[in-house]
């Protein structure tokens, strides 16, 4: 889905990808941060299909280090 100039106008904006991240962190829904197009800014989307998984939950998906 392609974000369109309404969308972006309505959506908050972060100037960093850590910023975006920093509220993902945070959120009880899970959400995905992506560079816009359109603003060249950072959004958030809870669409996940196809998207990186960020690096808390990388980290927190991987099995611990002893694990056989």
């Amino acid at each position: 889905m392609k974000t369109t100039l309404g969308i972006c106008q309505r959506k908050k904006r972060f100037e960093t990808e850590e910023e975006a991240l920093a509220v993902v962190a945070r959120a009880e829904v899970t959400l995905r941060p992506y560079r816009c197009p359109l603003c060249r800014r950072w959004h958030l989307t809870s669409r996940t299909k196809g998207m990186r998984l960020p690096r808390f939950e990388r980290e927190r998906r991987a099995p611990p280090p002893d694990a056989p």
